[in-house]
């Protein structure tokens, strides 16, 4: 029975390559022991995000490679779990700032919105006030979740007189 630490170590020298070379990013891999078995759960991500068909893509891929590979990792049995990061992970990464442009972020500096992040420099929007800031100097943000902006994300949403109309059509 090899430590989890190890086991971590050659899962992620396996997985790594195999989701970087689908056009994704491995964001975390973590291995823990529940009761008989090991519980594998691996975080990626990507610029257009996640989607659940890429999801089970992924998680098909890596367990046949952590399959191909069982002489190594020995022969303990394990639960794969593949997601995507929750909109509460930090933003510590570069990409991680990059994939916000246009969220609302808290952070060392106040809260803003993303505009860009670029060559190691993050720049927010602070009510009007455009202000790049190292990312070394920035430390982590976090999303904020802004249930005002739904008519901007989906414009094609309507509004309670469009409704009203589609309901009185329906009645006719």
């Amino acid at each position: 029975m090899a430590s989890l630490t190890a086991l971590k170590t050659r899962m992620t020298e396996i997985a790594g390559p195999i989701i970087v070379g689908q056009g994704y990013d491995l964001e975390d891999l973590a291995v823990t022991r529940v009761g008989r078995r090991l519980l594998v759960r691996i975080t990626v991500d990507g610029d257009d995000g996640v989607n659940l068909d890429t999801v089970a893509e992924l998680s098909r891929l890596v367990a046949e490679g952590l399959d191909a590979v069982e002489d190594q990792l020995g022969t303990e049995p394990y639960t794969l779990e593949v997601s995507s990061p929750g909109i509460d992970r930090a933003l510590t990464e570069e990409r991680h700032w990059r994939r916000a442009a246009g969220r609302l972020v808290k952070s060392s500096a106040g809260t803003g919105r993303v505009v860009s992040a670029a060559d190691g420099v993050v720049t927010l929007d602070f009510d009007g006030t455009e202000k790049q800031i190292g990312l070394a100097e920035l430390g982590p943000g976090k999303i904020q979740i802004e249930f005002n902006r739904v008519s901007e994300a989906f414009p094609d949403a309507g509004d309670d007189e469009d409704l009203d109309e589609d309901i009185e059509e329906d009645q006719e």
